[in-house]
Protein backbone atom coordinates (compact mmCIF):
# COMPACT_ATOMS: atom_id res chain seq x y z
CA UNK A 1 0.00 0.00 0.00
CA UNK A 2 1.21 3.52 -0.82
CA UNK A 3 1.48 6.04 2.00
CA UNK A 4 -1.08 8.83 1.68
CA UNK A 5 1.46 11.57 0.75
CA UNK A 6 3.03 9.34 -1.92
CA UNK A 7 -0.36 8.44 -3.40
CA UNK A 8 -1.67 12.00 -3.46
CA UNK A 9 1.70 13.29 -4.70
CA UNK A 10 1.63 10.81 -7.58
CA UNK A 11 -1.90 11.91 -8.50
CA UNK A 12 -0.79 15.56 -8.48
CA UNK A 13 2.20 14.67 -10.68
CA UNK A 14 -0.10 12.80 -13.08
CA UNK A 15 -2.44 15.81 -13.25
CA UNK A 16 0.53 18.10 -13.95
CA UNK A 17 1.77 15.79 -16.73
CA UNK A 18 -1.67 15.64 -18.35
CA UNK A 19 -1.87 19.44 -18.40
CA UNK A 20 1.72 20.00 -19.53
CA UNK A 21 1.11 17.65 -22.43
CA UNK A 22 -1.35 20.22 -23.77
CA UNK A 23 1.50 22.53 -24.84
CA UNK A 24 2.43 19.97 -27.49
CA UNK A 25 -1.14 19.94 -28.83
CA UNK A 26 -1.48 23.63 -29.70
CA UNK A 27 0.87 23.60 -32.72
CA UNK A 28 -0.92 20.49 -34.05
CA UNK A 29 -4.37 22.05 -33.66
CA UNK A 30 -3.26 25.36 -35.22
CA UNK A 31 -0.97 24.33 -38.09
CA UNK A 32 -1.81 27.44 -40.11
CA UNK A 33 -0.78 29.78 -37.28
CA UNK A 34 2.89 30.87 -37.18
CA UNK A 35 4.82 29.51 -34.20
CA UNK A 36 5.71 33.08 -33.15
CA UNK A 37 2.05 34.00 -32.83
CA UNK A 38 1.35 30.88 -30.77
CA UNK A 39 4.29 31.52 -28.45
CA UNK A 40 3.45 35.19 -27.88
CA UNK A 41 -0.27 34.39 -27.62
CA UNK A 42 0.25 31.72 -25.01
CA UNK A 43 2.45 33.87 -22.80
CA UNK A 44 0.28 36.93 -23.28
CA UNK A 45 -2.49 34.84 -21.72
CA UNK A 46 -0.16 33.64 -18.95
CA UNK A 47 1.03 37.19 -18.22
CA UNK A 48 -2.55 38.38 -17.88
CA UNK A 49 -3.23 35.49 -15.48
CA UNK A 50 -0.21 36.59 -13.41
CA UNK A 51 -1.63 40.11 -12.91
CA UNK A 52 -4.23 39.20 -10.25
CA UNK A 53 -1.71 36.81 -8.63
CA UNK A 54 0.63 39.77 -8.20
CA UNK A 55 -1.82 41.33 -5.74
CA UNK A 56 -1.42 38.37 -3.37
CA UNK A 57 2.38 38.46 -3.74
CA UNK A 58 2.73 42.23 -3.62
CA UNK A 59 4.78 42.21 -0.40
CA UNK A 60 7.33 39.80 -1.92
CA UNK A 61 7.44 41.71 -5.21
CA UNK A 62 8.32 44.93 -3.40
CA UNK A 63 11.47 43.26 -2.07
CA UNK A 64 12.86 42.59 -5.55
CA UNK A 65 15.66 44.86 -6.72
CA UNK A 66 16.26 46.15 -10.24
CA UNK A 67 18.83 43.38 -10.73
CA UNK A 68 16.23 40.81 -9.64
CA UNK A 69 13.74 42.09 -12.21
CA UNK A 70 16.41 41.96 -14.94
CA UNK A 71 17.06 38.33 -14.00
CA UNK A 72 13.32 37.59 -14.04
CA UNK A 73 13.15 39.16 -17.52
CA UNK A 74 16.01 36.97 -18.80
CA UNK A 75 14.45 33.83 -17.34
CA UNK A 76 11.05 34.71 -18.81
CA UNK A 77 12.56 35.38 -22.23
CA UNK A 78 14.60 32.17 -22.50
CA UNK A 79 12.51 29.77 -20.40
CA UNK A 80 9.11 30.89 -21.66
CA UNK A 81 8.98 32.79 -24.94
CA UNK A 82 12.03 31.47 -26.83
CA UNK A 83 11.58 27.92 -25.51
CA UNK A 84 7.99 27.68 -26.75
CA UNK A 85 8.85 29.42 -30.01
CA UNK A 86 11.38 26.65 -30.68
CA UNK A 87 9.03 23.91 -29.52
CA UNK A 88 6.00 25.07 -31.52
CA UNK A 89 8.17 25.50 -34.63
CA UNK A 90 9.64 22.02 -34.14
CA UNK A 91 6.22 20.36 -33.82
CA UNK A 92 4.85 22.15 -36.87
CA UNK A 93 7.80 20.94 -38.96
CA UNK A 94 8.52 17.46 -37.59
CA UNK A 95 5.14 16.44 -36.18
CA UNK A 96 4.45 15.55 -32.57
CA UNK A 97 6.32 12.33 -31.70
CA UNK A 98 9.99 13.17 -32.38
CA UNK A 99 10.08 16.64 -30.74
CA UNK A 100 8.21 15.19 -27.76
CA UNK A 101 10.82 12.43 -27.41
CA UNK A 102 13.66 14.95 -27.65
CA UNK A 103 12.04 17.16 -25.00
CA UNK A 104 11.54 14.03 -22.89
CA UNK A 105 15.31 13.83 -22.37
CA UNK A 106 15.26 17.08 -20.35
CA UNK A 107 15.45 15.51 -16.87
CA UNK A 108 18.67 13.71 -17.81
CA UNK A 109 20.16 16.58 -19.84
CA UNK A 110 19.51 19.05 -17.00
CA UNK A 111 21.02 16.72 -14.40
CA UNK A 112 24.14 16.09 -16.50
CA UNK A 113 24.59 19.80 -17.30
CA UNK A 114 24.10 20.82 -13.67
CA UNK A 115 26.79 18.45 -12.49
CA UNK A 116 29.18 19.21 -15.36
CA UNK A 117 28.70 22.94 -14.70
CA UNK A 118 30.29 22.53 -11.28
CA UNK A 119 29.72 24.29 -8.00
CA UNK A 120 28.53 27.91 -7.87
CA UNK A 121 28.54 30.13 -4.81
CA UNK A 122 25.28 29.86 -2.91
CA UNK A 123 24.27 26.58 -4.53
CA UNK A 124 24.35 22.98 -3.42
CA UNK A 125 27.60 21.11 -4.07
CA UNK A 126 26.85 18.11 -6.28
CA UNK A 127 28.50 14.69 -6.31
CA UNK A 128 31.03 14.11 -9.11
CA UNK A 129 29.52 12.98 -12.40
CA UNK A 130 30.29 9.37 -13.28
CA UNK A 131 29.95 8.94 -17.04
CA UNK A 132 30.29 5.17 -16.75
CA UNK A 133 27.25 5.18 -14.50
CA UNK A 134 25.32 7.31 -17.00
CA UNK A 135 26.26 5.31 -20.12
CA UNK A 136 23.45 2.67 -19.95
CA UNK A 137 20.68 5.23 -19.56
CA UNK A 138 22.09 7.45 -22.32
CA UNK A 139 22.26 4.46 -24.67
CA UNK A 140 18.63 3.56 -23.90
CA UNK A 141 17.50 7.15 -24.56
CA UNK A 142 19.49 7.39 -27.81
CA UNK A 143 18.09 4.07 -29.06
CA UNK A 144 14.54 5.11 -28.16
CA UNK A 145 14.82 8.39 -30.06
CA UNK A 146 16.42 6.57 -33.02
CA UNK A 147 13.51 4.11 -33.22
CA UNK A 148 10.87 6.84 -33.21
CA UNK A 149 12.90 8.87 -35.72
CA UNK A 150 13.12 5.86 -38.03
CA UNK A 151 9.34 5.36 -37.98
CA UNK A 152 8.71 9.05 -38.65
CA UNK A 153 11.20 9.06 -41.54
CA UNK A 154 9.54 6.03 -43.11
CA UNK A 155 6.18 7.75 -42.82
CA UNK A 156 7.59 10.83 -44.54
CA UNK A 157 9.20 8.80 -47.34
CA UNK A 158 5.81 7.22 -48.04
CA UNK A 159 4.34 10.71 -48.50
CA UNK A 160 5.29 12.15 -51.92
CA UNK A 161 4.64 15.67 -50.68
CA UNK A 162 6.80 15.37 -47.56
CA UNK A 163 9.79 17.64 -47.00
CA UNK A 164 12.69 15.88 -45.27
CA UNK A 165 14.58 19.15 -44.91
CA UNK A 166 11.64 20.62 -43.02
CA UNK A 167 11.59 17.54 -40.77
CA UNK A 168 15.32 17.84 -40.04
CA UNK A 169 14.88 21.53 -39.19
CA UNK A 170 12.09 20.55 -36.80
CA UNK A 171 14.39 18.12 -35.00
CA UNK A 172 17.08 20.81 -34.76
CA UNK A 173 14.58 23.30 -33.33
CA UNK A 174 13.57 20.73 -30.70
CA UNK A 175 17.22 20.53 -29.67
CA UNK A 176 17.19 24.32 -29.37
CA UNK A 177 14.16 24.04 -27.06
CA UNK A 178 16.08 21.55 -24.91
CA UNK A 179 19.00 24.00 -24.74
CA UNK A 180 16.69 26.80 -23.55
CA UNK A 181 15.12 24.66 -20.89
CA UNK A 182 18.43 23.24 -19.77
CA UNK A 183 19.70 26.74 -19.01
CA UNK A 184 16.48 27.95 -17.39
CA UNK A 185 15.96 25.57 -14.41
CA UNK A 186 19.66 25.57 -13.54
CA UNK A 187 19.88 29.36 -13.54
CA UNK A 188 16.51 29.69 -11.78
CA UNK A 189 17.55 27.23 -9.06
CA UNK A 190 20.85 29.07 -8.58
CA UNK A 191 18.99 32.35 -8.04
CA UNK A 192 16.57 30.76 -5.55
CA UNK A 193 19.40 29.14 -3.58
CA UNK A 194 21.33 32.40 -3.56
CA UNK A 195 18.23 34.16 -2.16
CA UNK A 196 16.82 31.76 0.46
CA UNK A 197 14.85 34.60 2.06
CA UNK A 198 12.72 35.11 -1.08
CA UNK A 199 9.40 33.38 -1.74
CA UNK A 200 9.49 30.84 -4.62
CA UNK A 201 5.83 31.62 -5.36
CA UNK A 202 6.54 35.34 -5.49
CA UNK A 203 9.52 34.71 -7.76
CA UNK A 204 7.30 32.66 -10.11
CA UNK A 205 4.77 35.51 -10.15
CA UNK A 206 7.56 37.97 -10.94
CA UNK A 207 8.54 35.89 -13.96
CA UNK A 208 4.91 35.80 -15.08
CA UNK A 209 4.77 39.59 -14.88
CA UNK A 210 8.07 39.85 -16.76
CA UNK A 211 6.63 37.62 -19.49
CA UNK A 212 3.70 39.99 -20.14
CA UNK A 213 5.62 42.92 -21.71
CA UNK A 214 7.77 40.48 -23.71
CA UNK A 215 4.65 38.78 -25.08
CA UNK A 216 2.95 42.12 -25.83
CA UNK A 217 6.03 43.43 -27.63
CA UNK A 218 6.49 40.18 -29.55
CA UNK A 219 2.84 40.09 -30.59
CA UNK A 220 2.97 43.72 -31.77
CA UNK A 221 6.21 43.15 -33.72
CA UNK A 222 4.78 40.02 -35.36
CA UNK A 223 1.69 41.98 -36.41
CA UNK A 224 3.88 44.80 -37.78
CA UNK A 225 6.07 42.31 -39.66
CA UNK A 226 3.03 40.70 -41.30
CA UNK A 227 1.76 44.12 -42.39
CA UNK A 228 5.14 45.31 -43.70
CA UNK A 229 5.92 42.11 -45.60
CA UNK A 230 2.45 41.70 -47.05
CA UNK A 231 1.76 38.37 -45.33
CA UNK A 232 -1.87 37.37 -45.94
CA UNK A 233 -2.80 36.52 -42.35
CA UNK A 234 -5.88 37.88 -40.60
CA UNK A 235 -4.69 39.80 -37.56
CA UNK A 236 -4.99 40.21 -34.64
CA UNK A 237 -6.18 36.66 -33.95
CA UNK A 238 -5.92 34.82 -37.27
CA UNK A 239 -8.50 32.97 -39.38
CA UNK A 240 -9.99 31.13 -36.35
CA UNK A 241 -10.00 33.90 -33.74
CA UNK A 242 -12.28 32.35 -31.13
CA UNK A 243 -10.55 28.98 -31.24
CA UNK A 244 -7.11 30.61 -31.10
CA UNK A 245 -7.97 32.86 -28.13
CA UNK A 246 -9.69 30.01 -26.26
CA UNK A 247 -6.81 27.60 -26.83
CA UNK A 248 -4.15 30.13 -25.81
CA UNK A 249 -6.11 31.00 -22.66
CA UNK A 250 -6.61 27.30 -21.85
CA UNK A 251 -2.91 26.50 -22.29
CA UNK A 252 -1.90 29.59 -20.32
CA UNK A 253 -4.24 28.70 -17.45
CA UNK A 254 -3.93 24.90 -17.39
CA UNK A 255 -0.33 24.29 -18.46
CA UNK A 256 1.47 27.42 -17.31
CA UNK A 257 -0.36 28.01 -14.01
CA UNK A 258 -2.48 25.06 -12.84
CA UNK A 259 -0.01 22.43 -14.08
CA UNK A 260 2.83 24.11 -12.19
CA UNK A 261 0.63 24.40 -9.11
CA UNK A 262 -0.08 20.65 -9.24
CA UNK A 263 3.63 19.97 -9.70
CA UNK A 264 4.47 22.09 -6.66
CA UNK A 265 1.91 20.09 -4.65
CA UNK A 266 3.52 16.86 -5.85
CA UNK A 267 7.00 18.15 -5.01
CA UNK A 268 5.92 18.91 -1.45
CA UNK A 269 4.72 15.32 -0.98
CA UNK A 270 7.37 13.33 -2.84
CA UNK A 271 11.16 12.97 -2.51
CA UNK A 272 12.93 14.78 -5.38
CA UNK A 273 14.24 11.53 -6.89
CA UNK A 274 10.69 10.13 -7.13
CA UNK A 275 9.26 13.42 -8.40
CA UNK A 276 11.95 13.52 -11.08
CA UNK A 277 10.89 10.12 -12.37
CA UNK A 278 7.25 11.20 -12.61
CA UNK A 279 8.12 13.94 -15.12
CA UNK A 280 7.71 11.17 -17.71
CA UNK A 281 3.93 11.68 -17.32
CA UNK A 282 4.35 14.83 -19.44
CA UNK A 283 6.12 12.96 -22.24
CA UNK A 284 3.61 10.11 -22.23
CA UNK A 285 0.65 12.53 -22.20
CA UNK A 286 2.03 14.55 -25.09
CA UNK A 287 2.66 11.42 -27.15
CA UNK A 288 -0.82 10.10 -26.38
CA UNK A 289 -2.40 13.38 -27.48
CA UNK A 290 -0.33 13.41 -30.69
CA UNK A 291 -1.43 9.93 -31.72
CA UNK A 292 -5.06 10.63 -30.80
CA UNK A 293 -4.96 13.61 -33.16
CA UNK A 294 -3.42 11.39 -35.86
CA UNK A 295 -6.24 8.93 -35.34
CA UNK A 296 -4.19 5.75 -35.12
CA UNK A 297 -2.22 3.65 -32.66
CA UNK A 298 1.58 4.12 -32.74
CA UNK A 299 3.61 1.53 -34.64
CA UNK A 300 5.43 -1.19 -32.70
CA UNK A 301 8.90 0.41 -33.16
CA UNK A 302 7.47 3.72 -31.89
CA UNK A 303 6.07 2.01 -28.80
CA UNK A 304 9.43 0.31 -28.27
CA UNK A 305 11.18 3.67 -28.61
CA UNK A 306 8.86 5.26 -26.05
CA UNK A 307 9.51 2.41 -23.60
CA UNK A 308 13.28 2.76 -24.08
CA UNK A 309 13.15 6.53 -23.51
CA UNK A 310 11.11 6.17 -20.32
CA UNK A 311 13.39 3.35 -19.11
CA UNK A 312 16.49 5.45 -19.82
CA UNK A 313 15.17 8.49 -17.94
CA UNK A 314 14.05 6.38 -14.96
CA UNK A 315 17.38 4.54 -14.90
CA UNK A 316 19.30 7.81 -14.90
CA UNK A 317 17.23 9.30 -12.10
CA UNK A 318 17.35 6.16 -9.97
CA UNK A 319 21.10 5.88 -10.41
CA UNK A 320 21.59 9.19 -8.66
CA UNK A 321 21.88 11.64 -11.54
CA UNK A 322 20.54 14.26 -9.18
CA UNK A 323 17.35 15.65 -7.68
CA UNK A 324 17.61 18.78 -9.83
CA UNK A 325 15.80 16.72 -12.47
CA UNK A 326 12.67 17.23 -10.39
CA UNK A 327 12.80 20.91 -11.40
CA UNK A 328 12.56 20.00 -15.10
CA UNK A 329 9.06 21.16 -15.95
CA UNK A 330 9.33 23.54 -18.94
CA UNK A 331 5.94 25.16 -18.62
Amino acid sequence: MFAAPVFSGTLFALAAGLMWGLVFVGPLLLPEYPAALQSFGRYLAFGLIALPLAWFDRATLRQLTRADWREALRLALVGNVVYYLFLASAIQRAGGPLPTMIIGTLPVVIAITAKARGHRAGTRREAPLRWRQMAPSLMLIALGIALVNQVELERLRADPGADLGRYALGALLAVGAVACWTWYPIRNAEWLRAHPDRSPRGWATAQGLATLPLALLGYALTWAWFAASGVDFAMPFGPRPWFFVTLMAAIGLLASWLGTLCWNEASQRLPPTIAGQLIVFETLSALAYAFVLRGHWPATPTLAGIVLLVAGVLWALRSGTGPEAAEAHPN
